[in-house]
């Protein structure tokens, strides 16, 4: 994975000066269980101190003096702390309504991010990246609550409206340098061909900012992830690539039956440790299209935050039928993401829900974090994935992703330990994003009903 200071530097300055703003009152928690995501256990938390916006003391002693003005959040013993989670392929937009264009909904979607303890997203693809950047914006500086917004800028490939396949290398460069200086944080490539992957990539890591990519087999001038692993792509989405796909069809009927222990699909997983590139495996996005998997149940009614023509509308349409290509996916995505795992690769968590009206992201990361867990990998790997692992893809792990002094303070305190049951982690009391606490309940209170009502869906 790699690390890029200058991008760092700048990310720690953007991300003080909202803090500051934000964060005046010290908050004291005391009792509990903490889970810093530093390790696999979790620990009896004698006291965490945040001020300023950062962990001061982390389940240590606190002394008297600074508990003087602060929030005391007192916690019963079935309460524990997590890191706030980091969703980096969180998208915004949705596909509403018989007659909908997909659409940036940052109005109220952020807040149904932060209430599920989201507290760090990237879009991995915007369709209205200015109306994004100013979402971003107000949520910094205070004026909208949200989670913080990691700015991915339009796509680069065929995902993008209006995209230019003639465009020259020269073309990529200025249009990354104009998105770089307005403040995007990394950049999401989707129906890219290797030429233009290659100028992405150079360009990018210019401006000391990564790059993921929803690749495909190679068929029609696409990008196989082989090839972007060697240009040094920094994270790739969905499915790792390689040999195990053949190069004159289409990615996903390949892989859905691809062979784990197959020299083909070995030689993709040592490629991506060799390079230290990030796989985000997105388990539950092909559900969406397919059979509702375990998992999928609501254990908070999200069809309740649309408009009511939106709920109507998700109840005339015809009922729900087993797509088999992506219903054998989310299985190949299972198997394949554990092997990954067990090989030593790095893991990102993303939730890849562009919503139609049934579910929504924010809690989707839930369903995440329990696919991951379903597919056999420990539940504390499955926190860290979420939440340091996912930090560090986004190359800000010596700021955000495991509770830690000097960090920001972004946690959520769940009731029930998830290192039993993974589950746990949807019964959110309380969120803290760089300091502020939020009630959960009430942040999904005054999203109901709202969204499909809004000019930007």
């Amino acid at each position: 994975m790699r690390r890029f200071g200058f991008a760092a530097t700048l990310l720690t300055s953007v991300m003080l000066v909202a803090s500051a703003a934000l964060a005046q009152t010290p908050v004291v928690i005391r009792g509990g269980w903490i889970f810093t995501a530093t390790g696999d256990q979790v620990v009896r938390n004698r006291g965490i101190l945040v001020r300023g916006g950062l962990f001061q003391v982390v389940n240590g002693n606190i002394a008297p003096a600074d508990t003087a003005g602060a929030r005391v959040i007192a916690l019963a013993d079935s309460d524990y702390v997590l890191p706030g989670l980091v969703d980096v392929h969180a998208h915004y937009n949705m596909t509403l309504g018989p007659n909908g264009v997909r659409a940036d909904e940052y109005t109220y979607n952020p807040l149904i991010f932060l209430a599920n303890g989201v507290t760090t997203t990237f879009p991995a693809g915007e369709y209205d990246p200015e109306g994004m950047m100013e979402t971003r914006k107000r949520i910094d500086s205070g004026q909208q609550i949200g989670p913080r917004i990691f700015n991915s800028g339009p796509y680069y490939g065929t995902a993008r409206r209006g995209w230019n396949q003639s465009w020259t290398a020269e073309d990529i460069y200025k249009d990354v340098d104009l998105w770089a200086a307005q403040g995007v944080r990394g950049f999401k490539a989707k129906g890219i061909s290797p030429a233009h992957l290659k100028a992405l990539v150079e360009r990018a890591h210019m401006h000391g900012l990564p790059v993921t990519g929803h690749l495909e087999s190679g068929f029609r001038n696409s990008t196989n992830a082989r090839d972007a692993v060697r240009m040094g792509i920094d994270r790739v989405e969905h499915i790792l690539g390689g040999d195990a796909l053949d190069s004159m069809k289409q990615a996903y009927p390949s892989w859905n039956k691809v062979d784990i222990k197959s020299k083909e699909f070995k030689d993709i997983v040592a490629l991506f440790v060799s390079h230290r590139t990030v796989f985000d495996p997105t388990i539950t996005a092909p559900v969406y299209f397919g059979t509702l998997q375990e998992g999928f149940d609501y254990w908070i009614d999200e069809r309740k935050f649309f408009t009511p023509a939106i709920q109507e509308w998700v109840k005339s349409k015809p009922p729900r039928k087993a797509n088999p290509m992506f219903d054998s996916l989310y299985w190949a995505m299972r198997r394949t993401t554990k092997a990954f795992y067990d090989a030593g690769g790095l893991l990102s968590l993303g939730t890849d829900n562009p919503s139609q009206g049934e579910f929504l992201a924010g809690f989707s990361s839930h369903r995440e974090l329990h696919a991951l867990v379903l597919a056999g990998i420990p539940p504390a790997a499955a926190l860290r994935i979420g939440t340091i692992n996912g930090a560090r893809a986004l190359n800000a792990g010596d700021k955000l992703g495991s509770i830690e002094p000097g960090k920001f303070a972004d946690l959520f305190i769940v009731r029930g330990n998830p290192l039993r049951d993974i589950r746990n982690t949807r019964h959110v009391r309380v969120v803290m994003k760089s300091g502020v606490v939020y009630d959960p309940a009430e942040l999904l209170r005054s999203a109901e009903g709202k969204i499909g009502g809004t000019g930007n869906q």
